[in-house]
């Protein structure tokens, strides 16, 4: 399956540009929000999952966080963002992978992910993500995820995909993260549809709960 998710994506970034996918957007506001309402430090390290050539990682580095890590199954997304970078691309850590057979090798004070989750249809493929989140953040660490929302579309780029609330995607992570923060969005597409997206914020059982 992982393969046929790679081809798959790796035929979207062939054949169009950044600029004209569904979930492009000029500022990545919503998420900033997010990771700022999160309070992590400058130096905290900050992972995105399924970035595809989005432009978070400039604002974060613009905003000057220093620790940052990309991930995405298109190895054409992450050289698009790399080039677009230009020398500070070199401040970055790139990831090639698929989530679901990722296995971290540390810890992370923040993990984002906008509109990754919701692909994986299988839940073998959620529970592989699940277990990869767990192990990359700690306890009083944060997790970020954005998806379709219950009144969003049925599938993205071609896929199907899984809609969630706040509420069943807290069911999703289970008990040790809590959800602090969430934020529906409506998200205009570069051909002018609208995509109902809903964003939230959880944390991790504090080390001193």
């Amino acid at each position: 399956m992982s393969d046929g998710r790679s081809d798959h994506w790796e035929r979207v970034y062939v054949t169009k540009e950044e600029a004209e996918v569904s979930w492009y957007q000029d500022a990545p506001a919503i998420s900033l929000e997010m990771i700022e309402r999160a309070g992590v430090s400058r130096d905290a390290a900050i992972v995105d999952i399924g970035s595809g050539a989005s432009n978070l990682v400039d604002a974060l580095l613009d905003r000057g966080f220093t620790d940052l890590t990309v991930l995405d199954l298109s190895k054409i997304a992450l050289h698009v963002s790399g080039k677009r970078l230009g020398a500070a691309a070199e401040r970055v850590h790139w990831i090639a992978a698929d989530i679901t057979e990722w296995r971290p090798e540390r810890h992370y004070s923040l993990w984002h992910d906008r509109a990754t989750f919701h692909f994986l249809t299988d839940l073998q493929d959620r529970a592989a993500y699940l277990t990869a989140l767990k192990a990359a953040v700690p306890a009083g660490g944060w997790a970020m995820l954005a998806t379709f929302a219950l009144d969003g579309p049925e599938k993205c780029s071609g896929p199907p995909v899984v809609r969630y609330s706040p509420v069943t995607l807290a069911e999703c992570l289970g008990g040790e993260f809590t959800l602090l923060n969430q934020r529906h969005h409506l998200h205009t597409t570069p051909g002018g549809a609208r995509q109902s997206f809903q964003f939230s914020l959880f944390r991790r059982g504090s080390r001193s709960d």
